[in-house]
């Protein structure tokens, strides 16, 4: 889960899809001194993620 503070409201919670948007957003923010605390990486340089393979059932 990724919560920026301030606010405080989740902008990507456990298996949801991480896209572009949700990066966008988040990135500004921590540069501006937003803090994401459940973030493996505060500073958002890098996300860890995992991966479906959508072909894969």
């Amino acid at each position: 889960m990724l919560t920026p503070y301030p606010p405080g409201i989740p902008a990507v919670l456990p298996d949801e899809l991480l896209d572009q948007a949700a990066v966008d957003h988040l990135r500004p923010g921590v540069s501006g001194g937003m803090l994401v605390p459940d973030a493996a990486d505060s500073t958002s340089g890098t996300m860890r993620v995992s991966v479906h393979d959508v072909g894969a059932d």
